[in-house]
């Protein structure tokens, strides 16, 4: 039976789809209803117009509504060791599902944008002042927060969960202010980088990973680089 297990999550994203869709479809169809006393070439615009159009309308209606329905079916997470059958792992379920739908129909078309930033938020992460988001390949974004400054690269992938043996865990990720996190670079759960930290480009950090404030990390897991800081800001601690 446990092919059936994911059925209520695919139901869920098919109910998220299909409400987003509302607003899309009745622009659309206006669109479409007034192309109908138009000139040839005009019909023809109208009608291709709608298409894009609806496709906009849908994916900011999607903003909204997934992370509506991932706050009131339990998708604001807390740290978790367990199996990964679980009832207390379906907010963990649903933040998923949903993350994903709007990762794989809409997120790629507003990235970078305050529309991104916006979107996270919604979902649970906390994100500090001039932070840039370069990446979708985020998950639990309400196990996940980010400092003032911050910069996390094209593709990186942050996720607030791990598996260790048989268990699920949920921790959180805290990226403090001012740190930068490269091209590529995958993060797991319970981990925290420092002040003014970088962490290399395709590096993969481990969980239960601390980094100090100031240093360079990379690798395949992420160790500390012998290489020199330049920024004076950083050696003498008073970033802004």
């Amino acid at each position: 039976m446990l092919f059936l297990a994911p059925v209520p999550f695919f139901m869920l994203a098919i109910a998220v789809i299909g409400v987003a869709m509302v607003p899309a479809m009745w622009v659309g169809a206006y669109l479409w209803a007034l192309s109908d006393s138009s000139t040839s070439l005009l019909k023809y615009f109208l009608r291709g117009l709608s298409l894009p159009v609806g496709f906009y309308i849908y994916g900011f209606s999607l903003l909204l509504v997934a992370p509506l329905v991932s706050f009131v079916m339990g998708g604001r997470l807390k740290p978790y060791r367990g199996s990964p059958v679980s009832f207390k792992c379906i907010g963990w379920y649903v933040q998923a599902a949903l993350t994903f739908v709007v990762r794989y129909s809409f997120l790629e078309f507003i990235t970078p944008t305050v529309y991104l930033n916006a979107y996270f938020r919604l979902m649970g992460m906390k994100i500090g002042k001039n932070v840039y988001i370069n990446s979708t390949h985020i998950c639990d974004p309400s196990m996940i927060e980010l400092g003032n400054g911050c910069t996390i690269g094209g593709s990186a992938n942050i996720m607030g969960h791990y598996a260790s043996g048989d268990f699920m865990v949920i921790a959180p990720v805290k990226i403090h202010r001012k740190a930068v996190v490269g091209y590529g670079v995958t993060i797991m759960g319970d981990v925290e980088i420092g002040e003014g930290a970088k962490v290399l480009a395709n590096s993969f950090v481990l969980p239960k990973t601390r980094i100090p404030a100031g240093e360079i990390w990379g690798g395949v897991p992420a160790v500390r680089q012998n290489l020199p800081v330049k920024d004076p800001a950083i050696i003498k601690g008073t970033l802004d």
